[in-house]
């Protein structure tokens, strides 16, 4: 079974990058954990694929039981995307939804409204270029170290 972060309601805020050829970078704030990195190979599918996205999400909730089911999360995510995406199946309505398994296959998703997830573009885009290229350089190693170990 998935962790869904508290039906989503756990995830705060992040970006997510697809611009390193197959694979994808970000992080992710998390109630109870703070702020995580992630490094998965794969990438976006649809209309983000290729983009840099960023998300705020207007449902989050600061619940003192996510530190109790997260608290075993690997700090930094490494793994595979299964899906992420701004429209995820064609009879729902277009919605932010972000999918991966863990190197040790934990399940990991969740789902935003629609208004809460967009394309980072121009000035923002470039104002976050360090340090994007700073998780490329520091976890894109990490994952394909683990995956030639495993």
């Amino acid at each position: 079974m998935a962790e869904k972060f508290g039906n989503s309601r756990w995830v705060k805020a992040g970006f997510l990058d697809d611009g390193g050829e197959g694979i994808v970078v970000g992080r992710i704030v998390f109630a109870g954990i703070g702020p995580v990195e992630l490094c998965l190979r794969g990438g976006f599918s649809g209309d983000i694929a290729g983009k840099l996205i960023r998300f705020e999400n207007s449902q989050f909730v600061d619940a003192e039981q996510a530190l109790e089911s997260l608290g075993d999360f690997e700090c930094p995510q490494l793994g595979t995307v299964s899906l992420i995406s701004f429209d995820p199946h064609p009879l729902l309505v277009p919605h932010p939804y972000v999918e991966w398994f863990s190197l040790a296959q934990r399940h990991y998703r969740f789902e935003l409204a629609p208004t809460d997830a967009w394309i980072v573009q121009g000035a923002e885009r470039e104002a976050m270029r360090e340090d994007l290229q700073h998780l490329y350089r520091t976890l894109a190693p990490l994952l394909a170290s683990s995956l030639s170990s495993s």
